[in-house]
């Protein structure tokens, strides 16, 4: 037995910024997926998933049923036979591992769900947004939705802010184009709680703040415009910018061995390295005009090319 496949994401725009309304760009990445399975002889790997299953069942019973309702006892039957979460979906890595079992526990088993057929309005997005930010608290506490909701669509979405997003399209991939963007293998897991309670604790002051707002948003919504136009040289201009506040800003989140790495990025202009999700691990997301150079410069590092310019 197998169920759908849900794909993993990447955020390109908008880490963190999205939580203070700034712009953000989610895009589905089809490299990795998961799909809820059930097998007879379950690997050690397949008995931890089902019994985490188990806890989030017990979360979803808590779930305001206004909200949403879901057939748990089909579920509590499923995850009896076995049921697990059968995933290529690196865990950690900033790329969508929980929001692809949200997507699919919600595809499964939610009572009059939104289905991705139907006209997508402003308002049904945001109520799957919210329905998603509810059942993936789980995982990390605390979740904006974007994760699953991307999952589940399998489309691009533009966050515009909070309360306004939508499907939206992206240039088509340049396949013979040098430029890229890529994923680069920090080596290590990234927790998404300490990294999130790290930010909010810097935003208590003042100078953090004003930082986030006339720098780090600033200059995140304007290479959201650029890559939906297509502008690519205005939008390298914005990301060695970007790449520079998080560098001076966002520390903590940027795994120590790579802080030389990412100052040589915006010296030699080989590549712009960013955050790819909270950070802290897991995957860091480069931008270059030249790919060859940028492997070159990052030799000894595992790239994987998310898109080509």
């Amino acid at each position: 037995m197998r169920g759908p496949l849900f794909y993993s994401k990447i955020l390109l725009f908008g880490e963190y910024g999205i939580i203070k309304d700034s712009k953000g760009l989610s895009i589905p990445y089809n490299f990795y997926n998961g799909a809820l399975k059930t097998e007879k002889n379950p690997s050690e790997e397949a008995k931890k998933s089902n019994d985490n299953l188990r806890r989030f069942i017990a979360y979803l019973e808590t779930i305001d049923e206004n909200l949403v309702a879901f057939d748990i006892p089909a579920m509590k039957a499923h995850v009896e036979a076995g049921m697990y979460f059968d995933s290529s979906i690196p865990q950690g890595y900033g790329v969508g591992s929980s929001g692809a079992l949200v997507a699919a526990i919600y595809d499964k088993y939610a009572f009059q769900k939104i289905t991705v057929l139907e006209n997508l309005t402003r308002e049904k997005l945001l109520k799957l947004k919210a329905i998603f930010s509810a059942m993936e608290s789980f995982f990390h506490g605390k979740s904006s939705g974007l994760d699953p909701l991307n999952s589940y669509l399998s489309i691009p979405i533009l966050i515009n802010s909070k309360d306004n997003i939508e499907a939206t399209g992206i240039p088509a991939q340049q396949i013979e184009g040098k430029g890229a963007v890529f994923l680069l293998d920090s080596g290590s897991v990234g927790e998404t709680a300490p990294m999130v309670s790290i930010f909010m604790e810097s935003m208590k002051q003042e100078g953090f703040r004003n930082m986030l707002k006339n720098q780090f948003i600033k200059h995140t919504d304007a290479c959201v415009e650029d890559f939906l136009k297509g502008d690519i040289k205005s939008l390298f201009h914005n990301t060695k910018k970007l790449s520079k506040v998080v560098l001076n800003h966002f520390k903590p989140m940027i795994p120590q061995q790579f802080h030389k790495l990412w100052k040589m990025g915006i010296e030699t202009n080989d590549y712009y390295l960013k955050l790819c999700g909270s950070g802290g691990g897991g995957y860091i997301l480069g931008f270059t005009q030249d790919i060859e150079k940028a492997k070159l410069a990052l030799s000894g590092y595992k790239l994987e090319v998310v898109y080509n310019f």
